[in-house]
């Protein structure tokens, strides 16, 4: 199983970006995805979350309003859509999947069976 994450640069404050998480080995629509992220000195942070059959993702407070997670079935990619980007988004992204977590566990990136490399994502003041 791979997972490729892509999308990440630099965009000034306000502006936005679509990360991608493509997979292969694994299908998306029978797994949870999670986006995370991890600034410089701190620990990974859950900021989305999609279960297989799931009409209400997780959404982090920090990026609530702004960031969207949606799957498309038929390219098998997961996407982080951002908008309004903060300074404080300023942060390595990665996607991870697992076919069997529990609900408990998917707030942590290292219970995720599969992890994808990140991608750099810099926002500018």
């Amino acid at each position: 199983v791979q997972l490729q994450a892509s999308g990440g640069g630099s965009v000034q404050a306000g502006g936005s970006l679509r990360l991608s998480c493509a997979a292969s080995g694994l299908t998306f629509s029978s797994a949870t995805v999670g986006w995370f992220r991890q600034a410089p000195g701190k620990d990974y942070e859950l900021v989305a979350r999609r279960k297989r059959y799931d009409s209400n993702p997780y959404i982090a407070d920090s990026v609530k309003g702004r960031f969207t997670i949606s799957r498309d079935n038929a390219k098998n990619t997961v996407y982080l859509q951002m908008n309004s980007l903060k300074p404080e988004d300023t942060a390595v992204y990665y996607c991870a999947a697992d076919s069997h977590i529990i609900l408990s566990s998917s707030y942590n990136i290292r219970n995720y069976d599969y992890k994808g490399q990140g991608t750099q994502v810099t926002v500018s003041s």
